[in-house]
């Protein structure tokens, strides 16, 4: 399954967030990552439904990622479903239930995903995994960006490919938080093989490049 370099536009210069969107698109990003914040599960505020639509209605065409950092998360799927996104993630600890949430995701002709920060353990996440179309782990604490790599998840990384690959499907492991140049080749190694990068790209003077390297030390 080929990688996936996904620029968080949380790093984006929000000023000019359309134009930020299309250099990256151009400069060979994958797909497009949205981090919701709520100032309630996570310390920290940041953007709804509407900057999804607005990047659709912009003319955006690569799949959007929206990864949910908010509590309670079930009021706010049907919303960004309908904004145009595509893939819908949530921390399995910020709902009761996580199957009957992953079901209001398909319901809502979205992909559904489930996060883990560093410190939650991955559970029974073996009795429901064939449900979700991507595990994300969490290689810092959710909830603000520039934030250093945590290389103690990379054992959690790990168990999930193994996981992964005893269905023998195509479940996207993604690793999301400190990662760049140096540490997307420790993800790689690990199993991920779906990038979520913010300030390594967005602060860069040289987007191609960036991602250029980025794709070549994740091995793709």
């Amino acid at each position: 399954m080929k990688n996936v370099i996904a620029p968080s536009i949380l790093a984006a210069d929000f000023a000019r967030l359309g134009e930020e969107i299309d250099k990256v698109i151009a400069a060979g990003a994958d797909w497009i990552h949205v981090d919701v914040m709520d100032n309630h599960f996570v310390p920290n505020l940041t953007m709804g439904p509407q900057i999804v639509k607005s990047i659709v209605d912009y003319g955006v065409n690569v799949p959007l990622d929206v990864h949910l950092m908010i509590k309670p998360v079930e009021d706010m799927i049907k919303p960004f479903a309908e904004a145009g996104a595509d893939y819908i993630t949530f921390h399995v600890d910020a709902v009761d239930d996580i199957e009957a949430t992953i079901k209001l995701i398909r319901d809502n002709n979205c992909k559904p995903g489930v996060v883990f920060n560093p410190e939650v353990p991955l559970g029974n996440l073996e009795d429901y995994i064939d449900d979700v179309e991507m595990v994300l782990i969490m290689s810092v604490n959710a909830g603000f960006g520039g934030q250093a790599f945590m290389p103690e998840v990379l054992e959690k990384v790990q168990q999930v490919r193994k996981m992964i690959d005893a269905t023998g499907t195509r479940i996207r492991l993604q690793i999301d938080g400190g990662i760049n140049v140096s540490t997307i080749h420790q993800a790689a190694e690990a199993g991920a093989d779906t990038f979520v990068v913010g300030s390594a790209i967005f602060k860069s003077k040289d987007y191609a490049k960036t991602i250029g390297a980025l794709k070549r030390a994740s091995g793709d």
